[in-house]
Formats: structure tokens, C-alpha cells, sequence
């Protein structure tokens, strides 16, 4: 009897497991060239009355509501007889499907995928990139389900994705949607490298000619990627996937769970400068890895894909991973300290010349992010996630080294971010004030509510000079005439007039076209050039169109530096600022006694 009680719990506790379901996807890419897809979803048995389907309104990384649902035709449904269900469209992003008696569905619908810009799909003939945000419809009901993508593709194609391979050719799984949404796939005609970091593998897929030199971003991207360890204990990942798409106009680059999608123009890789932007690109996507993939603000956890998930966090989200992406490069030798106190500089000359940082708080900016619309008026009435994040990134580590005698900075306070707030807690406001005092031994409330909560505010010539630097923009500098106007190249249709500027107090707007400047005709992309032929005071006639009626108008230049900002050795730097330096960047004074920065090969 005891063999066969023992046989019969045995079964009884198998067949009492519950079984996890599956969510099957199929992809057709055959017919690709026409940027057309079709898909197919298989959803498990529902025992409800209805079967809620959804498309994402946005894609992480975008803080924008997007009309991703209308790629999507010919949406029908199937129950697991293959009969027709009724079908209602009740959202941009939402389908309703009604079930009569428990069964499985089948979702069947056409994609058009031709958004490569807003890196939510891209189909033709050469490749296809697919984020689910744009692509793949879920279940709310089965969101916490694995899933299989298989995709019929042409047989030179090849594909790949941060999610684990299948079993079959072109096929991969995921744990569930959350994964699948957070994990891009690139098929096609690209060129793939694997190579290894710090215990970890990584991949770099190219889609696209151009004039990059793939064996150099291999060599530069190991550099970075065993990097990591200057801030974090760990990584959240076994396997990373840089994809790189070298366009035809189209840039920029977003984040996933364990890859990043970088975007190009094919022809911006061979020049120092152009390479410059790549590689940071890379590293602040990389730096995303932890910074927003493996901890984020509690507002956005977890992502709920049907509304916005306002917070008034994404400062930290986004600016401070701007402000550690050069960091890193320059620890790993990937980028000179010029290189890096040039891109310090530029972002402080940038800062200087926005209207809108006296206008709106890091913390309002983070809560607006989704309302943004950029442009001229938020130049003038906004500040920025990502620059004055960064700023704002900046002050809170020169202010947490000097407090703590150079024994702890803003890269701790990541570190502990990421051991205490890991997904799915998130952290919020208190959080953070909790760490900075626990690093400090100080109530940083204070300080929060004057450079978070208000806008922002820097002494730079104060804040630098904590690490030996100054800037070269002092009394008796070179300066040259300023308009306060900006036009664009190949049109002199105004895009930019700074706020309490000398255009903007002359009455000019943006939108107005330029003609003349004293009566003497001004050509598509020498208004800069035009203005710099008068000193600083100077009084001109500006011809211009203003809502289709001709006027002239007075205006009186104002000043601005005649050079680029750039950051230099105060003359006698002490032992103190020598050190704040090297805690600050991990380097040596790079300095000479001439103030001059030592040769760097």
C-alpha cells in the first residue's frame, strides 16, 4: 500500500501545479519591402467574457503618448476553433473581444512599421526593428506570461534581441510582455561581433553602410563596458546588445532591459566630433542599464503602457545619466579630459544662454516632460531633464564631496539606489534625501528645495574652482554682437528668439522672416555672420516679414564672449582642489605648472 499512496500524492501534487500559459507570437517579414508585416498572436484559454487586447500608447524611454495603434490593420480575432469573434475598438490602443464560453484566442493583424526615427518599428527590404511598443499587441489578463516571437524572415536575414534565442531559427523567448517590450529585435542584413567585458558578454549588431569603423566601436565599447564597476557592485545582466542603425538623417537612441538601439546618419561616424556623439550615446544608453532599467522612480514602477506615468524624478532618470556618460568614457580612456572639459563647458555655456532655467525647476520639467513640445518656447520658458538634470546632477556630487571630506560623491548614491530601490520597489524623494543624509551625516532638504524644487541657480565660478577649475570668460574677454535671433542654415524664417533678448525686446518673434538689415539684403545662412559685422551697442534696421506684413524695426545688439567657454587651471591650484579632482573623475591633475593640459598620448 505504501508504494502506491506514495505514487498517488506524487500525482496528486504534480497535476495540482498550476501550469504557466504561453503567448505565442508570429511574425511574417516575407513581404517587407512595402514596410508591411503580419502578426499573429496566440493568447492561453480565458474564462472570461471578454478578452481586453492592447497596444502601448508610448515606448519606455519616450515620455511622449504616441500614435502607435495606428500602424495596425485588419485586426481580427479567433476563438480555439477557429470561428470569428466580435470585435470593438473602445481606445486608440485597446480592442475588446467578446467570448461567449471559455476559450483561446487567436489575434491576427497587419503592421505597418515605418517609424525607424521613433525606434518603435522599421520594416523594408533590408532589415526589420521591432519593439513591441509598436508591434505586439498584449493581454492586461496574460501580461505576466512567457512568450515565444517566431519570425518568418528572408534566408539571408539574421536576427537579434537581448532576449534569450529559441529553439527554432529566428525565434526568441521571453519571461513575460514587461521583458518582451524591453527587448527590441534588429533582423536583417548587418554585420554582428561578440566580445567580453569584466565577466560579461556583449554583442554589436550594425545595420546600414556608412563611415564607421566597426572594429573601433569593438574596441571602444569593451572600454566602456568594463567601466560599470566605478559605480555599481553588479550588473543586472549576463548578456548585452549594442544595436547601432547607421541611417539615412535619423538619430538618437533608446534604452532596454539589457540592449540599447543607437540611430546615425550614416555618414556622422569617421570625424572625431561625430564619433564623439556616438560613443556617448552609447554610454548614457549603457549607463540606462541600471539608471532606469534596474532602478527607477516609484511613479514608473511598474510601467503602466495605456497612460502617462508622471514623476517629478526624471531629472535623475535621464540628467544624471548624462552627466555620468562621459565620466565613464573618460575613466575607461576612451575620451581625452579636454575632450570631456569641452563637453562640461558646452553644457554650461548652454545653460547660461536658456531663458527657461530661470522660468521652471528641475523637478516642474521632470513632471512636464510629457506635455513637452520643445521648440522656442521652451527655451524660454522651460528647463531640460536632460541638460540641467545634468547640472543639477553635477552640483549634488561637488556638494556631497566637499561635505564628506572627498570620502563619498553622487556615484554612491546610485550605488545605494541600486542595491536598496532594484525593480520592483522604485524610490522616491524621501528615498534619496534618506541616502544623501545617511552618505553626509546632513539634511539635504534644504539644499533639495533650492536646486530641485526651484529653479536652477549655480555660482559655476564657485562650484569649479572646488576642483581647480575656472572659466575663461573674466572680466577684459573678447566679445562680439548679439542678436538674441537664430535662423536655420537654408532659411531665414526665425526658429529661436531669446527671451529679454535684444530681437526679443525689439519686438522680433520666432516665426518672423528676416529680409534686410539695413536695407541691404541678408541670404539664408549669413544672418550670424551679417550681425558680427557691427560692435556690441549698435543700433541696425531690420527688415523683416511678421504675419505677411512688411516692417522694419530697430533693434540694438547686446554682447556675448567672442570665444567658446572653455575651462582652464586656476593659476595656483591647491593640494585640496587636486584631490577633489581626482575624486570627482578618478584622474590624476592633468595640469602643468603653465596651466597647460599635459600631453595625453
Amino acid at each position: 500500500m505504501k508504494p502506491i499512496m506514495t505514487l498517488m500524492l506524487v500525482s496528486e501534487l504534480f497535476f495540482s501545479i498550476p501550469v504557466q500559459a504561453e503567448v505565442n507570437y508570429r511574425v511574417d517579414l516575407t513581404q517587407s519591402q512595402h514596410h508591411l508585416a503580419h502578426v499573429e498572436v496566440d493568447f492561453p484559454r480565458s474564462d472570461s467574457q471578454e478578452l481586453t487586447v492592447h497596444l502601448p500608447v508610448w515606448r519606455t524611454g519616450k515620455y511622449q503618448v504616441l500614435p502607435l495603434a495606428d500602424s495596425i490593420r485588419m485586426f481580427s480575432a479567433k476563438d480555439d476553433m477557429g470561428a470569428e469573434l466580435p470585435v470593438s475598438r473602445i481606445a486608440s490602443g485597446e480592442w475588446l473581444v467578446s467570448l461567449s464560453q471559455p476559450t483561446a484566442v487567436s489575434i491576427s493583424y497587419q503592421l505597418y512599421a515605418n517609424k525607424l526615427g521613433q525606434r518603435v518599428g522599421h520594416v523594408d527590404a533590408s532589415h526589420a526593428f521591432l519593439d513591441a511598443s509598436g508591434a505586439f499587441v498584449y493581454s492586461p489578463e496574460f501580461r505576466d506570461e512567457p512568450i515565444r516571437v517566431s519570425m518568418n524572415v528572408p534566408s539571408n536575414w539574421k536576427s537579434y534581441s537581448g532576449m534569450s534565442a529559441g529553439a527554432q531559427v529566428n525565434s526568441f523567448i521571453a519571461t513575460n510582455y514587461d521583458v518582451l517590450v524591453d527587448s527590441p529585435i534588429e533582423t536583417g542584413i548587418n554585420q554582428h561581433r561578440v566580445f567580453s567585458a569584466d565577466g560579461r558578454d556583449y554583442e554589436l549588431v550594425v545595420w546600414g553602410e556608412g563611415n564607421y569603423d566597426i572594429e573601433q566601436m569593438v574596441i571602444d565599447l569593451t572600454k566602456l563596458s568594463g567601466e560599470a564597476g566605478v559605480i555599481w557592485d553588479d550588473y543586472p545582466f549576463e548578456r548585452y546588445v549594442y544595436m547601432v542603425q547607421a541611417t539615412s538623417g535619423e538619430s538618437g537612441a533608446t534604452e532596454h532591459l539589457n540592449s540599447t538601439i543607437i540611430q546615425r546618419p550614416r555618414f556622422s561616424y569617421r570625424e572625431r566630433d561625430d564619433y564623439l556623439e556616438f560613443i556617448k550615446t552609447a554610454s548614457h544608453e549603457f549607463i540606462h542599464t541600471w539608471n532606469v532599467k534596474a532602478y527607477r522612480p516609484q511613479d514608473l514602477v511598474p510601467y503602466d503602457y495605456q497612460q502617462e506615468n508622471i514623476s517629478e524624478l526624471l531629472w535623475i532618470a535621464e540628467g544624471s545619466t548624462s552627466y555620468f556618460e562621459s565620466q565613464l568614457l573618460l575613466r575607461a580612456g576612451v575620451i581625452t579630459i579636454k575632450e570631456f572639459l569641452a563637453d562640461l563647458a558646452k553644457r554650461i555655456e548652454r545653460n547660461e544662454s536658456t531663458p527657461g532655467r530661470k522660468v521652471q525647476s528641475v523637478a516642474e520639467a521632470s513632471v512636464n516632460q510629457w506635455a513637452s513640445t520643445g521648440g522656442d518656447y521652451a527655451i524660454n520658458h522651460s528647463a531640460n531633464i536632460y541638460f540641467e538634470g545634468f547640472l543639477v546632477s553635477l552640483a549634488l556630487d561637488f556638494s556631497l564631496l566637499d561635505n564628506t571630506d572627498l570620502k563619498y560623491s553622487y556615484r554612491d548614491v546610485h550605488k545605494r539606489l541600486y542595491r536598496e530601490h532594484k525593480l520592483p520597489l522604485g524610490y522616491g524623494v524621501v528615498d534619496v534625501l534618506n541616502i544623501l543624509k545617511h552618505i553626509s551625516g546632513k539634511d539635504y532638504s534644504a539644499w533639495w528645495q533650492s536646486h530641485v524644487n526651484s529653479p536652477l541657480t549655480i555660482d559655476f565660478s564657485d562650484l569649479l574652482a572646488l576642483s581647480g577649475l575656472k572659466m575663461n570668460n573674466d572680466e577684459g574677454a573678447k566679445v562680439t554682437a548679439y542678436s538674441g535671433m537664430d535662423a536655420s542654415n537654408t532659411s531665414l524664417k526665425l526658429k529661436h528668439v531669446l527671451k529679454n533678448g535684444p530681437a526679443w525686446n525689439a519686438g522680433i518673434v520666432q516665426g518672423d522672416d528676416i529680409v534686410a538689415i539695413n536695407s541691404l539684403k541678408v541670404s539664408a545662412g549669413e544672418l550670424k555672420s551679417r550681425i558680427n559685422d557691427f560692435k556690441p551697442g549698435a543700433k541696425i534696421e531690420v527688415t523683416l516679414f511678421s504675419n505677411d506684413k512688411l516692417r522694419t524695426v530697430i533693434l540694438t545688439l547686446g554682447e556675448q564672449p567672442l570665444d567658446k567657454l572653455q575651462l582652464i587651471s586656476v593659476k595656483h591650484p591647491s593640494r585640496r582642489q587636486k584631490a577633489f579632482f581626482k575624486a570627482w573623475l578618478g584622474i590624476d591633475w592633468p595640469f602643468d605648472k603653465k596651466g597647460n593640459i599635459k600631453d595625453e598620448d
